[in-house]
């Protein structure tokens, strides 16, 4: 995949690129990317990029000549090109694994009061909320979009560790331990140490849905439960008497 972000702060996407998991994506060939200053497409002395907004308001407003020099020239039109917005789709799991079977994706880094709504008409095709707050930069929230997707293509990171990640059947992950065996008064849970590979199994199964049930109860809905598996939420629901969850599944 190739990814290509426009930005006025590359210093702020660069260190992602270069870093960790990412790092090694591109070592390998997986990912390859661009990130492009539209500044440089600005006219004038002082390459400005903001003007203040038609019928008032406060803030200032990315223009759209720079920016749309700049997707002519990695000729966008015809491409996925994202812009993150507190007003577009909200963001999830299945979202991101749509995303990374892209061979191309384009980012669109806004800042201030926003982006002329002309570009966005004209050039993008998927607008993206990383959650219902508001940052000072859409830096932050592309490289969430892409942290997200990137680490789905194959070779990145091994199927075993995806499958048992939260959000991969619609349950949160179960809780991890590891050395030392006691710490702050407290143990590995016993079954961890057993060595018995089906109830380690089972034990982890059961603390997905639990933790499901208590901080995202209305991911259940959409969860894969087994019948073993409904039946353990039935008996958790019971026993808390949280019954009521049931007619929101």
């Amino acid at each position: 995949m190739h990814i290509t972000v426009l930005t006025l702060f590359p210093e702020m996407v660069i260190p992602f690129f270069t870093s960790s998991i990412m790092k090694r994506a591109v070592d390998k060939g997986i990912i390859t990317y661009s990130i492009i200053n539209f500044r440089d497409e600005a006219e004038g002395v002082h390459h400005k990029c903001d003007d203040i907004p038609y019928g008032g308001g406060a803030g200032m407003v990315i223009m759209p000549e720079p920016i749309s020099k700049a997707l002519d020239k990695i000729d966008a039109k015809g491409k996925r090109v994202v812009f993150p917005t507190p007003s577009g789709r909200l963001y999830d799991q299945d979202y991101a694994a749509e995303l990374s079977k892209c061979d191309e994706l384009i980012f669109i880094c806004g800042h201030y009061e926003g982006l002329d709504q002309r570009v966005i008409d004209e050039y993008v095709t998927d607008e993206i909320s990383i959650g219902d707050y508001v940052l000072s930069s859409g830096e932050s929230a592309s490289v969430v979009i892409i942290d997200a997707l990137f680490r789905l293509i194959d070779g990145v990171i091994a199927s075993e560790s995806l499958e048992e990640e939260s959000f991969s059947s619609h349950l949160l992950e179960y809780p991890q331990y590891t050395r030392p065996e006691r710490y702050c008064n407290k143990s590995v849970p016993d079954v961890l140490l057993s060595g018995h590979h089906r109830h380690i199994t089972q034990w982890r199964n059961d603390k997905r849905i639990e933790k499901t049930m208590h901080s995202r109860p209305d991911l259940l809905s959409d969860a894969s439960l087994s019948v073993d598996e409904r039946n353990r939420l039935l008996t958790i629901l019971d026993k808390e008497d949280r019954r009521w969850i049931l007619s929101e599944l």
